[in-house]
């Protein structure tokens, strides 16, 4: 559902991506892990049309990037750790207003909101709070049903846990599992690597643009004795000793 192909990008004199390349299957949550500045969202924006790849070639759903940007972002949804929404409107209205992009009306509106909120365990009734009296943790949940009210094929998620609380934070990885189960392509991005290591089937480790690592969480654990964090730090050892 995802094939990136020798990814790079460049800014001037700076490459931001550098040759990176993975494929991520339906039902797969595929952990693209690594500091900040790694380019980890550097890469996310080249898959959701957002910036263009100086080179290389990415299919999101089947549809090249480059020559198929709308049927792109047709199939794509997007979750930024840090995203707002306006918060004079209740939560119901910021999904009625985002449904409306995605040309969904009257009853079938009604029903994609109804399987957002079940989906995300959300009480309809707190839809009709406006945003500013929401919780962290339910403003965030306003977040990602706006970004799968049509359903998606492809979700990626940048860091979509800043700034949460825990019981927030747990709300969100739970349904990463639930989305991932209903056949869905989504790619994880984050430095936090205990999220990872609870919801990704496979992870890739990037280094200053770079694709250093990709394997199975298993093999990832394998490698780092147990624990994801020490793969990453080991496997960056042995790329500067090489």
């Amino acid at each position: 559902m995802i094939e990136a192909v020798d990814l790079y990008k460049s800014y001037r004199r700076f490459q931001a991506v550098r040759g990176v390349s993975f494929t991520v299957a339906p039902g797969e949550v595929y952990g693209l892990l690594g500091p900040n500045g790694a380019g980890k969202t550097t890469t996310l924006r080249m898959l959701a049309t957002l910036i263009k790849p100086s080179a290389g070639t990415v299919r999101v759903a089947g549809f090249e990037v480059g020559r198929q940007s709308l049927e792109v972002r047709r199939n794509l949804g997007i979750v930024n750790g840090g995203m707002r929404v306006y918060e004079k409107l209740t939560g119901l209205e910021v999904l009625e207003f985002f449904g409306s992009f995605y040309d969904l009306w009257g009853s079938k509106l009604k029903a994609r909101i109804a399987w957002a909120a079940e989906l995300l365990q959300m009480d309809q009734g707190l839809l009709k709070k406006q945003v500013r009296e929401m919780s962290t943790g339910m403003q965030q949940k306003i977040v990602i049903a706006r970004a799968i009210l049509h359903q998606p094929q492809v979700l990626l998620l940048d860091e979509a846990t800043a700034g949460l609380d825990v019981f927030a934070r747990r709300a969100l990885l739970d349904f990463v599992q639930r989305y991932a189960r209903l056949g869905k392509t989504l790619v994880y991005s984050t430095h936090v690597m205990s999220e990872a290591e609870e919801v990704c089937h496979r992870v890739g480790f990037l280094d200053k643009g770079m694709l250093v690592y990709q394997g199975s969480l298993a093999e990832a654990l394998k490698l780092g004795s147990g624990s994801l964090e020490r793969a990453f730090i080991r496997r960056l050892e042995q790329t500067m000793a090489s």
